[in-house]
């Protein structure tokens, strides 16, 4: 056995037991439509996740983080929103939210809803008066229209292209029939973005704040945060063609990032803060380091952002200790929780994206054609050292729904059954993200894995779905779903979420190892084992060998 000695310490955020939630909180994020179904029609809803709270209680988290429910057209899966303060027949209706809300709280358990503020759906009454308004009119202002390039107007306003790629702008046919202005949508032309340099638009987003908050949510997880404001000018651009899609890699993007939208959420911190009970924003900001990253988490803006930096690190231990020593650093310095996340509905799921072999750009996907696909044996194990690792960090965990039942992603979905505009608006050349969001299965032997009770699921599901079923897994201590209820109760009864990181040396290269409070956490990311140091485990992994730390596997121990 090693004896580890402490090397250096990086201080994590702590908070008063019961104030500031969001600082250690363990929040699951539920994809409504891919959850649990109660009507038939093979698409999740609200009576179906009120359905399962209980699952969700046993599994010990402290929140729920909904993906988009509003009423939307789904052209991309709700987060094409044309009523902001309704529900989607598709999935309830506003009483159906507030029985669910109300269930949840009872449960201990909080409540975030998505908010989506960059763009809306072309559906949205706004955007069909601005149609149907002229060139230059209070309707058209809240959009982003412009007159085209060329001798007739013929070229879009600039060269961007949308995330889901193809060109991010559409012409309009005016109302005398005459080929128009061009509208931008950094996504699918279905999806135009709000100018927000146009106070009408910041006053009609604080009215669906507050209409959300009234009803009790306990705060929101905020769409596309960094690229509401755009460069004065809108300049060309031309993306690095191997980086990812929304900006994670790369600085000075005219569409992400701008100063501008930084008063956008101190605005909104100031409206949250009226509430009681410690409402949060959290920000997907897909930036280039947790520096960056963590501008969005200043005392008078958000509380938290998600940290794609280490969402994306690879599975290697010098990449890790960087990733995470940058981090608490840089949120620390700004008096914010880092948060820690591996999977959600836009990434490639971490039980197969951690074995991959070949570069998979995030919002790509991986299909029957994709190069390096993984070894599922080696993606699960690596998944679940992965999770052992992240749950024992200082600050808040998110978790992606079925990641708990180690789920994959589904490689194999036919052409016909996708639904991401990504692979529409590539002519297939992405695969995009729908592998990510196949219903997921709660009983081994019943309909659609109990996620339906006809068997309707909007995207098919595997056939190995059935070992991976949460009934299959309930009463197994050494399954994925043990796992994560062992960690996730360990985590909170040592305060590992408000505690302090100890880096610890003497393991080795390929060795993630720290102390956090009175737990030793030791993460093997190399090929051969490495010897155990000295202490009572108290959660691992997988499997641990006589004295060794097995390849691709994490230990907790104490000494007390």
């Amino acid at each position: 056995m090693n004896s580890p000695q402490t090397a250096e310490r990086a201080d994590a955020p702590t908070t008063a037991a019961g104030r500031e939630w969001w600082r250690t909180a363990v929040i699951y994020q539920i994809y409504p439509r891919s959850f649990s179904d109660s009507t038939g029609d093979g698409v999740g809803d609200l009576p179906g996740i009120t359905s399962r709270l209980d699952d969700l209680r046993d599994l010990g988290i402290d929140a729920l983080w909904l993906s988009p429910f509003q009423r939307s057209p789904q052209k991309d899966a709700g987060y094409d929103v044309s009523d902001y303060c309704d529900v989607d027949p598709l999935f309830g209706t506003l009483a159906d939210f507030d029985e669910m809300l109300t269930r949840a709280h009872a449960r201990g358990i909080r409540l975030i809803v998505d908010l989506v503020p960059n763009h809306s759906s072309d559906q949205h009454v706004w955007f069909q008066e601005a149609l149907a308004a002229a060139p230059g009119s209070l309707e058209r202002a809240r959009y982003m229209f412009r007159d085209g390039r060329g001798v007739e107007g013929e070229l879009p306003p600039n060269n961007w292209e949308s995330v889901f790629g193809g060109p991010a702008w559409t012409r309009v046919v005016e109302a005398d029939g005459t080929a128009g202005q061009w509208y931008l949508h950094l996504f699918d032309s279905s999806q135009p973005d709000f100018d927000w340099s146009n106070e009408e638009v910041r006053e009609e987003f604080r009215r669906v704040l507050r209409f959300w908050l009234d009803r009790g949510v306990d705060g929101f997880r905020v769409d596309v945060a960094h690229g509401l404001v755009k460069a004065e000018g809108l300049p060309d651009y031309s993306p690095d063609p191997d980086a990812g899609s929304m900006g994670g890699e790369e600085a000075d993007v005219p569409y992400w990032g701008q100063d501008g939208v930084h008063e956008v959420y101190r605005d909104w911190h100031r409206l949250v803060a009226e509430y009681d009970g410690d409402r949060a924003l959290c920000a997907e900001a897909w930036l280039p380091t947790p520096e960056k990253t963590a501008l969005w988490v200043r005392p008078d803006e958000m509380h938290q952002a998600f940290n794609f930096a280490y969402l994306e690190t690879a599975w290697e231990a010098p990449s890790l200790r960087a990733v995470i020593a940058e981090s608490i650093a840089a949120y620390a310095a700004v008096g914010a929780p880092s948060t820690w996340v591996l999977s959600n509905h836009d990434v490639v799921r971490h039980a197969s994206r951690l074995a991959l072999t070949a570069e998979n750009p995030q919002g790509h996907g991986i299909g029957p054609d994709s190069p390096g696909k993984p070894i599922p044996e080696v993606g699960l194990r690596r998944a679940r050292a992965a999770t052992a690792l992240m749950l024992a960090l200082p600050g808040s965990a998110y978790l992606y729904q079925g990641e708990e039942l180690g789920l994959p992603e589904v490689i194999d979905i036919p052409g016909d059954a996708r639904q991401d505009p990504t692979w529409f608006r590539t002519n297939g050349e992405r695969y995009g993200r729908d592998g990510c969001r196949v219903p997921i299965p709660w009983a081994a032997d019943a309909p659609a894995y109990g996620f339906s009770p006809t068997g309707a699921a909007w995207l098919p599901q595997p056939a190995e779905w059935a070992t991976f079923a949460r009934d299959a897994q309930a009463g197994d201590p050494g399954s994925t779903l043990s796992l994560y209820r062992s960690l996730i109760a360990v985590r909170r009864a040592r305060g590992l979420g408000g505690g302090t990181l100890e880096w610890l040396a003497g393991f080795g290269t390929d060795a993630v190892a720290f102390r956090n409070g009175n737990v030793i956490v030791v993460g093997n990311t190399g090929s051969t084992p490495i010897p155990l140091p000295d202490g009572i485990v108290i959660a691992a992994s997988g499997p641990l060998g006589d004295g060794e730390l097995p390849a691709d596997t994490t230990v907790w121990l104490t000494n007390d």
